[in-house]
């Protein structure tokens, strides 16, 4: 599609921009090689992790976490909302529109993935 690029960066899963929106990707609680968080971590730091990198993936994209305005959140449990709501308020400020939805199951057994829109 024109207007559409690629944006990379070392530091996670790059997302798609076009001129007027950058589409992130889901984020699991891992490293930029890949490396998963602990089972034994919790909840609030896996979606801290998952929050670093998309604030890094939005630097690369030359946007920031306060131009972000749809925010979804995918957890194997629900049981962890509040304390994954407790960690996603700290960064989230702006209050995007959010969903925060139960699945089954998540990529490489994580228990929290978040995805977002933003603008550049």
């Amino acid at each position: 599609m024109a207007g559409m690029k690629k944006v990379f960066t070392a530091d996670a899963c790059p997302p798609i921009a076009t001129p007027t929106t950058i589409y992130v990707s889901g984020q699991i609680p891992a490293s930029a090689s890949g490396e998963v968080l602990p089972s034994s971590a919790s909840i609030a730091e896996k979606t801290a992790a998952c929050i670093a990198n998309i604030r890094a993936i939005l630097s690369a994209a030359g946007s920031s976490m306060d131009k972000v305005v749809k925010v979804n959140v995918f957890l194997t449990d629900m049981a962890n909302f509040t304390e994954m709501n407790g960690e996603y308020e700290k960064h989230f400020t702006g209050r995007p529109a959010r969903s925060c939805v139960a699945v089954k199951q998540l990529p490489k057994g994580v228990d929290v993935e978040i995805e977002c829109i933003a603008l550049p």
